[in-house]
């Protein structure tokens, strides 16, 4: 998700340019089950968190497609139909195809260039235009040749159930189109991106595992901004260049989820052969002190990895770094791993900044997208759906080929200015805001109850791809496809029940800063037997740290005397 307003925001905050959205990107061989996944956190302060659904349709000849602007809205044109479209849910279709983004800006003289076809249109035409990666780079290319693209520089995740490619686009600036290069991810591989191009030097004649543009550096040596041999162009030096917000901001994400997929040791191979190095090593990098020990574009994981492990990836506050957002005094007394905007600030004419986590309050949504190539591609395809702050709310899986969208997520139902009591953007909203109260107490018990959801929501994966495969083995894709739907929307609806019980739990037990007792079968201590009042709460120390900043500060008045 691109960060909204970006030049007005350029002017006041000139090095923290790109702060919105994280991918991880896991292939085949990388992961526990044999799927292919992709993690997407839209992460946007105006961004309602619903799931756009499009369903499959034939389209008679002359139809055209009205393109709006996603981030704003704005109507930018038309362009034709094909004759045929495919399902969209989200970020992915009906052939298990996903396709995420993060922005990088890039160099300001392309932005706003012209053309209609803007980065969240790109994606989502694209899905309902293409069945794999391959086709969706080339779609891709072709809608933003023929149509213009006036975006900002753009990292795609670009998947299908058996290969992944990382893909990373500027404007030409005066509504020609695009110049890009994809590269796909070794199979065995992780890749990440958040908001800084990662992709450097490329091969220029593998076409197999990388693509590109013809005039990706012809262009750039027409506008005088490289003049080396073609072998040494640098994509992301040339068109977006790291500065100390690119690595600190944007980067250290993409390192935090190395750090912990690679257990603190990277692995990877290129050119030059096979290389390791400990994650620390590139510390200096994630802090944005060294900006020429750029990180590797991609990494083997230190195991394979499971789906549990990677949504909780997407939770990360950099804890156990020294960017944890936990330990230092701004954490306040409950440990509270978020810093509210702007990130940076000046204090007796110095300049310091807040970390900028992967997981973040100003969410809309987010998404774990799963593709299986051991189903069919009706039953195969998998968004794990999120509402809200990662790290507190849980993911729920919704099959991409559903004929419904289950309520709690549907367009429609509420919006950022309108309260829904069955969305569960909202529902998550409420739970999550007593929790950054009270962080050190509550978001445990968030973390039990997103751990139990998320493992019950599996094991009803597994049932309902077992009785959809049967139906459709039998002939009956429509009802293989209402089992889907059916298992989708149920468990969205006990989502919301389940949270509406929780939201009353935590109230009960934390209020106004207590800890109400309980005995060890978890009922409530009360004053005495059949006594409607409860036995004295506690009231635990607050941690040392945050007291000493209070007598650092104010110590003097407050000492006892």
């Amino acid at each position: 998700m691109k960060k909204l307003y970006l030049i007005a925001l350029l002017a006041l905050f000139p090095a923290v340019y790109s702060l919105a959205c994280t991918n991880v990107i896991v292939t085949k061989k990388a992961s526990a089950d044999g799927s292919v996944m992709v993690t997407y956190a839209a992460d946007s302060h105006q961004l309602y968190g619903c799931l756009d659904f499009h369903p499959a349709k034939n389209w008679p000849e002359g139809s055209m497609l009205k393109v709006y602007n996603w981030d704003e809205g704005n109507y930018m044109g038309q362009i034709p139909q094909p004759a045929e479209t495919y399902q969209q849910i989200g970020n992915m279709n009906q052939y298990q195809l996903t396709i995420t983004e993060t922005t990088f800006g890039g160099r300001e003289e392309l932005w706003h260039g012209g053309g209609i076809m803007d980065y969240g249109s790109l994606i989502f035409t694209t899905l309902q235009r293409a069945r794999t990666a391959r086709e969706a780079i080339a779609t891709m290319d072709t809608l933003t040749c023929k149509y213009g693209y006036p975006s900002e520089g753009e990292s795609f995740s670009i998947a299908d159930k058996n290969e992944a490619w990382i893909m990373e686009m500027v404007s030409k600036g005066d509504g020609s189109g695009s110049v890009w290069v994809a590269r796909r991810i070794p199979d065995g591989y992780i890749c990440a991106h958040a908001n800084q191009a990662r992709i450097t030097t490329f091969p220029l004649d593998d076409p197999e595992n990388c693509l590109y543009s013809p005039d990706v550096i012809s262009f750039a040596r027409e506008k005088g901004w490289y003049s080396g041999e073609d072998k040494d162009f640098s994509f992301s030096d040339t068109y977006n260049p790291v500065d100390f917000g690119g690595a600190r901001f944007c980067d250290s994400r993409a390192w935090a989820a190395f750090n912990i997929l690679c257990d603190g040791q990277f692995e990877w191979e290129d050119a030059d052969g096979v290389h390791t190095a400990s994650s620390n090593d590139y510390l200096d990098y994630a802090m944005g002190h060294n900006l020429q020990h750029r990180l590797p574009l991609w990494v083997k994981p230190s195991k394979k990895v499971t789906l549990s492990a990677l949504a909780n990836v997407m939770r990360d506050h950099f804890e156990g770094t020294p960017m944890d957002m936990t330990q230092d005094v701004g954490a306040g007394c409950n440990n509270l791993p978020y810093r509210w905007r702007p990130m940076e600030f000046e204090v007796d004419g110095k300049k310091y900044v807040h970390e900028r986590a992967i997981a973040t309050q100003q969410t809309g949504y987010w998404i774990l997208c799963q593709s299986r190539s051991w189903l069919p591609d009706i039953i195969g395809g998998i968004i794990w759906f999120g509402v809200d702050d990662a790290a507190t709310s849980a993911l729920t899986p919704v099959y991409t080929n559903v004929n419904a969208i289950p309520m709690p997520f549907a367009k429609g139902n509420g919006s950022m200015t309108e309260y829904s009591d069955t969305s569960a953007f909202w529902q998550f909203n409420k739970v999550t805001h007593f929790a950054y109260l009270f962080y050190d107490r509550v978001a445990p018990e968030l973390q039990r109850e997103i751990a139990l959801y998320e493992k019950e929501c599996l094991k009803k994966v597994a049932a309902t791809d077992a009785d959809a495969l049967k139906r459709f083995n039998r002939g009956n894709r429509g009802r293989a496809v209402r089992i889907m739907t059916e298992a989708s929307s149920e468990l969205a609806s006990s989502l919301i029940i389940r949270w509406k019980q929780l939201e009353k739990d935590l109230l009960v037990k934390y209020m106004d800063g207590n800890v109400k007792a309980v005995d060890e079968n978890g009922k409530y201590k009360m004053n005495t037997e059949g006594s409607d009042i409860p036995a004295s709460p506690g009231h635990p120390r607050q941690r040392e740290r945050w007291l000493r900043g209070i007598v650092n500060d104010h110590g003097e008045t407050l000492e006892e005397k």
